[in-house]
């Protein structure tokens, strides 16, 4: 199987799949930038366990602007290195009211200018908020492209796998692709113990490749 074929292969599964979405809870752009930045090194439950009584009380991004970091560091210190996720969510915010009038920017090079915001977090921004075709790549997509022969052995970092990914995923089909990659390597194709009896991957799964990763 070539790699085109490989490709349709699996899309065409994931097409007639329920259409999936973020695991993140959010109501607003806001929030969605909010839950994604506290998500880096951290599970979707454990954010979604903190972020009702911090939307709660700081529901808007006026509202985080004026917080203190003490007081935000309070709702979120059960997350990963949440001083440093406090400051960043506090000066992120500022500068939002700021230069952006209260919106969240849609724009690449405006969202990582803001602290706290990289490559991936700003795609999933696009992605989730913004219906860009933007993919944004961690842990899990990176495993699963490589483990699925997605991308090449050469592709040894995430913005060369976002590029690979993208150059084969129809546009309309990557804002849908990362959840599939993502679910996909979360729940079935997992780091150490992978559910190779329940992927619908596992014929065509090049496991015993060269450039596979899972051995």
């Amino acid at each position: 199987m070539n790699k085109s074929d490989r490709y349709n292969h699996i899309l065409d599964y994931f097409r007639q799949q329920p259409r999936p979405t973020t695991e993140l809870e959010f109501q607003t752009t806001y929030q969605l930038l909010v839950a994604v930045v506290l998500s880096a090194q951290c599970t979707d439950k454990r954010v979604n366990m903190v972020t009702p009584s911090l939307f709660h009380d700081y529901p808007t991004v006026e509202d985080m602007a004026n917080a203190d970091e003490a007081e935000i560091f309070e709702y979120i210190k059960s997350i990963s290195y949440p001083n440093a996720k406090a400051h960043h969510l506090i000066e992120a915010a500022r500068i939002i009211v700021k230069e952006y009038n209260g919106d969240i920017p849609s724009d690449m090079d405006l969202l990582l200018r803001l602290p706290g915001v990289g490559r991936k977090t700003a795609n999933v921004i696009q992605a989730v908020a913004f219906g860009k075709a933007a993919m944004a790549v961690d842990t899990h997509i990176y495993r699963v492209s490589h483990r699925l022969g997605l991308v090449r052995k050469t592709d040894n970092n995430p913005y060369k796998v976002e590029l690979e990914l993208k150059k084969h995923i129809p546009e309309e089909d990557i804002p849908d692709a990362h959840h599939w990659l993502l679910l996909h390597g979360r729940y079935i194709c997992t780091s150490l113990k992978p559910k190779c009896n329940k992927c619908p991957f596992d014929e065509i799964c090049p496991k015993l490749l060269e450039n596979s990763k899972l051995k």
